[in-house]
This record gives C-alpha cells, sequence and structure tokens, in this order.
C-alpha cells in the first residue's frame, strides 16, 4: 500500500537549492534510488534516513556544508551563548565531585562550542575533568571543533580527545545534547491487518513511502496499548536504544545526560499526533518532507523518553531524572549566571535576553526539550532536578 505524502506543509518556505547543493542533491539521490533498485524496489525508512545522513561524503552529516549557527540550519542551545554550557558545568562538576573525578565524553560535539564553553567554565570552578573526550567520526566536524576549541583556548592536547569508537572503561559524564533525535529511526503504520514497517521506493523521479511487507517483531505488541487508529503513522527508535546499552557497556561508572525534544510514551503516541513526528530543518525552516533535498537537510524526530528509560533499566543503569530543560538550567543557577552577567551596551542585552527567552520559554525550547539523566554507581537527588522531577511520568 503506497501511503500519502503530505508534500506540502512548510515547502512554500524554502529557499531554493544553490547550483552546488542541487548537484550534490541529485548524487545522492541516485545513490539511494540504486540501492532501492538492489533491494528489489524497497528499502526501511530507517535505512533512507541513514544514507540521507550518513553516506560518506555525501550525506548530511558527513559533508563539510555548514549545518550549526545562522549561517547553516538550525541552532542548537549552545549555539545561542554561553549560559546553556555554563548551566551543564555546574552539573557535570557535582557528578565529579560525587565520584570523586572522572571524564566528561560528548557524542557528536556539533561545533565544538559545548565543549570549549564547558571546559571554560569548569577551569573557573577549579574543577576540570581528568579528560574531554570527542566521540565524532565526521572529519569536517572534526576540524571545526578543534578550531573552535582553539580559538576559545582550551584545546590542551592533553585533555582533549577524539575518538571513533567508545572507550572502555569509561568513569564520569556522557553528554548527548541534541545527538539522538538524528539517529535513524523506523517509521510504522497501523493497519487493518496489523502494524506494519514503513518502506521508501522509487518512482524514477521521487522517492514514495509504502508499507513494508515484514512486519518488525514485537511491534503490535509494542504499540497496541496506545489504541491507535487506522492509518496512524508514527517513529520508533531502535539505534537510540542500542545507544543506551552502548553507553551502559562502556561505562563502569557515572551519568549519561541525554538533552533533546520529545515526550513520554503516553504523549508520544498520542492519537492526536497521527503522522508522527518526523521534521527536517533547511536554512532554519522547518517542513515535513524528507525526500526532498537529499544531503543538504536534516531529518529528525523526537525522542520517546520512556523508552529510552526502559532501555537504560535493562541494561543496569537507574534513571536519576527527567525534566524539561527550563527547569534543569533554572535548578543550575540559570538566573543567578544571568544576573552576573547582564552585557552592557544595549544591543547585547537584547541578545541575551533573546538567549534566555529561547533557553527557557515554554513556546521555544524551555517546555518541548527535555533532559534525562541514567546513573550508575550513583544515586539521586542531582542538582538539575530539584526544582521538577518528572522520572514517574516516564
Amino acid at each position: 500500500m503506497v501511503l500519502p505524502l503530505n508534500r506540502n506543509s512548510g515547502l512554500e518556505r524554502l529557499p531554493p537549492l544553490s547550483d552546488e547543493e542541487q548537484r550534490h542533491s541529485e548524487e545522492l539521490t541516485r545513490l539511494i534510488a540504486d540501492e532501492i533498485e538492489q533491494a528489489g524496489g524497497i528499502i526501511e525508512f530507517s535505512r533512507y534516513m541513514e544514507l540521507a545522513l550518513y553516506s560518506p561524503g555525501l550525506g548530511y552529516y558527513a559533508s563539510g556544508r555548514q549545518k550549526f549557527g545562522e549561517a547553516g540550519d538550525f541552532v542548537t542551545a549552545p549555539e545561542l551563548g554561553n549560559l546553556f554550557a555554563r548551566c551543564v558545568a555546574h552539573q557535570t562538576v557535582e557528578i565529579l565531585n560525587r565520584l570523586g573525578g572522572g571524564s566528561i565524553l560528548e557524542i557528536g560535539a556539533g561545533s565544538g562550542v559545548l565543549a570549549a564553553d564547558l571546559l571554560t567554565e569548569m577551569g573557573r570552578l577549579g574543577c576540570l575533568p581528568d579528560a574531554y573526550l570527542i566521540l565524532e567520526t565526521s572529519a569536517s566536524l572534526q576540524a571545526r571543533q578543534r578550531e573552535t576549541l582553539s580559538r576559545q583556548g582550551v584545546l590542551e592536547p592533553e585533555r582533549v580527545e577524539w575518538l571513533q569508537a567508545w572507550p572502555e572503561g569509561f568513569r564520569g559524564i556522557v553528554v548527548a545534547n541534541e545527538l539522538l533525535d538524528a539517529l535513524p529511526v523506523q517509521r510504522f503504520c497501523v493497519a487493518a491487518n496489523g502494524i506494519h514497517l514503513v518502506g521508501v521506493g522509487w518512482d524514477g523521479a521521487n522517492f514514495f513511502e509504502t508499507t513494508f511487507d515484514a512486519a518488525e517483531p514485537g511491534l503490535r505488541e509494542r504499540f497496541e496499548a496506545f489504541d491507535l487508529p487506522l492509518g496512524y503513522i508514527s517513529e520508533w527508535h531502535p539505534q537510540a536504544h542500542a545507544w543506551v546499552r552502548s553507553v551502559a557497556d562502556t561505562m563502569d561508572a557515572g551519568v549519561v545526560l541525554v538533552i533533546d525534544y520529545g515526550f513520554p510514551a503516553h504523549e508520544f503516541y498520542h492519537r492526536d499526533r497521527g503522522q508522527g513526528t518526523m521534521m527536517c530543518h533547511f536554512r532554519h525552516r522547518a517542513h515535513a518532507d524528507p525526500y526532498i533535498n537529499v544531503g543538504v537537510q536534516d531529518i529528525t524526530a523526537h525522542i520517546d523518553f520512556s523508552a529510552m528509560a526502559s532501555a537504560g533499566r535493562q541494561v543496569g543503569l537507574e534513571v536519576l531524572g527527567y525534566t524539561q530543560q527550563a527547569a534543569f538550567l533554572l535548578s543550575l543557577g540559570l538566573a543567578q549566571l544571568a544576573d552576573q552577567e547582564v552585557p552592557q551596551l544595549a544591543v547585547d542585552r537584547v541578545m541575551f535576553a533573546q538567549q534566555i527567552n529561547k533557553l527557557t520559554h515554554p513556546s521555544e525550547m524551555g517546555e518541548l526539550f527535555k533532559v534525562i539523566a541514567l546513573g550508575k554507581g550513583i544515586a539521586p537527588p542531582l542538582v538539575g532536578f530539584q526544582l521538577s522531577d518528572h522520572s514517574g511520568r516516564l
């Protein structure tokens, strides 16, 4: 069954591709179309998303194109200013002190600004990590991260190290800020004869979605409790669950801090959210069509934090806290830090106020973005969850 695509939502606002972007997109489109043909006409959506984002040299995150900040496609919390990182630094200091020392492992460090600001603030607080490890497979992003750290004066060879694989025997804090939303997801559809995966085909000119014959084992049992209507389409995150298992395998003791947009399961799989949560981002415009601008736009899906908590518990990680980003940052002293850092110039004060609003306002990042802490060998409470902890909602 071919599924209808809502190709028009937000597309009228998209700027045109440059000639270089058009060539890039056409090359990756041909590569994906060839794989679909070799696979017999259909590939799973998760494979399509993986190719669109991570194909070597062509995928969105594997090319050298600008992604973060005003010149890219979206702005993350650390890119707004240093208040976000300064707050997170207070949480990492508490954890390292309770562990008696340790390292920070950031997964997918983006432009490197979070690493730079974290190290700067932790230096001010007199509690630097034993090492700052960055797990980053993109050569272009590694180069940008080195440049950012060097520019801020915190690129210490004895402390900062780039990894290509998970370390062993890790002790400290694993930081994942806006990482898991970009991991490939499976899409599923509720049909009269059960729940089926969504596949992607190619008709010679365009990609199209269709139900995939082979249903994922256990898929019906996973979602039948939500009483989803016929035609309901959404996502689930097997790679995110595998990521949690990898963290548990590598960690002897410490905390994994996941900051991303998402919901607990009962909100994620609400009947009113009938087309799922998948979104695309191109030059600060959001839309719902993952089959255009291939390789030059981001594709994301919200996080099911209930599933994250469940995956963690299954591998020996305890939920140490779960809350909205605004409550987390305020618990870590955002208001006090803001009072200390009011800029002198009027134009800077406006930008400063915009940073705080973006981080905390319910209609911005404050409510949609959540923070979950999963730990091993460390007990709650953590200071970041002292104002609000909704772990019971997971």
